[in-house]
C-alpha cells in the first residue's frame, strides 16, 4: 500500500532563516512518523539548493524528506529570460508542482502549457504533481466533474504509461484555497474517487498514482480527510508554514495509517 503523501506548498513566503527552521521541523516530524507517511516541501526557488544540501547532510537516517519546486518552465534551455527549467531543478528536487490553480489564474497557464510542463518534468525523471480543480462558478453550475476531467485528460495526453508511478494528481477546489473554507471530507472523497475513475479509464490501472486533496487542509481536518479511501495525501498551503501545524498533520497521517 502506498503511504499518504503530504506536501507543503510554501508559495512566495519565508526568509531563508524561516525556511531552514521549517525544514528542521519537517525532518523531525517525518522521523517520528517513520515510513508510514511520505513528506515533501516546496520552498521558493532561491532556497532550494541550500536546503537540498541541508537535507542531504542529515545522511541516510530515514528522513526521506522530499524537496520540490513550485513550478518550472514549459521550455528547455534557451533565450527565455527569467525562466527556470526542469533540467536546472533536477539537481535539487524530486518533484515539481504543475498547473497549480494560482499559476492557471494569475499567469494564464493553459492546458497546453501544463501538458508541456508535465513533459519537461518527466524528461528529467522527476515527479509531476498535476493540480486540477474547479472554481466556484463551475461548481455551482454543476460542471465540476467535467472541468476536472477536461484538465486531467488535456494534461495527460501522450503520457507514457510506463512512467505512471511518477505521477501525482492534486485535486484543488479553487473556491477552498486560501479562503479558510475547506470542502467537506465527503466532497474531497467524491472528487478524488471521480479522478480515480477517470485515470482508470484513461490508463486501465492507475493504482500507482497518488491522488491528493488540496484546499485549506489543516491540522484540524487532516485526519478526517486522510481517512477517506480515495484521498491519498494532502497538498497543504498556509498550514505548512506553521511548523507545529504541519507536524500535527504528519502525525495525524501516521495515526490514520495505524503507525
Amino acid at each position: 500500500m502506498i503511504p499518504p503523501l503530504l506536501i507543503g506548498n510554501w508559495k512566495s513566503n519565508t526568509t531563508y532563516t524561516e525556511a531552514e527552521a521549517l525544514v528542521d521541523a519537517s525532518i523531525t516530524a517525518k522521523k517520528a512518523a517513520g515510513e508510514s507517511v511520505w513528506v515533501g516541501v516546496t520552498p521558493p526557488f532561491p532556497w532550494l539548493k541550500a536546503l537540498r544540501a541541508k537535507i542531504d547532510a542529515q545522511g541516510a537516517d530515514g528522513t526521506q524528506l522530499w524537496m520540490g519546486a513550485q513550478t518550472c518552465s514549459a521550455t528547455d534551455a534557451g533565450a527565455y529570460t527569467g525562466e527556470v527549467t526542469a533540467a536546472m531543478l533536477a539537481e535539487c528536487v524530486t518533484f515539481v508542482l504543475v498547473g497549480h490553480s494560482e499559476r492557471r489564474a494569475y499567469y494564464g497557464e493553459t492546458d497546453d502549457v501544463v501538458r508541456a510542463k508535465v513533459s519537461r518534468v518527466l524528461e528529467q525523471d522527476l515527479h509531476p504533481v498535476l493540480c486540477v480543480g474547479e472554481v466556484l462558478e463551475q461548481r455551482e453550475a454543476g460542471e465540476a466533474e467535467a472541468v476536472v476531467k477536461s484538465q486531467l485528460l488535456a494534461a495527460l495526453e501522450g503520457f507514457p504509461e510506463d512512467r505512471l508511478y511518477r505521477l501525482v494528481v492534486a485535486y484543488e477546489p479553487v473556491w477552498a484555497i486560501g479562503t479558510g473554507v475547506a470542502a467537506t471530507a465527503e466532497d474531497a472523497e467524491d472528487m478524488c474517487a471521480f479522478i480515480r475513475g477517470v485515470l482508470d479509464e484513461r490508463f486501465g490501472d492507475s493504482s500507482s498514482i497518488i491522488i491528493q486533496y488540496g484546499g485549506s487542509a489543516n491540522e484540524k481536518n487532516a485526519a478526517e480527510l486522510l481517512a477517506k479511501p480515495h484521498v491519498g495525501g494532502l497538498l497543504i498551503g498556509g498550514a505548512s508554514l506553521k511548523a507545529e501545524a504541519f507536524a500535527a498533520m504528519i502525525a495525524a497521517a501516521a495515526r490514520v495509517q495505524g503507525a
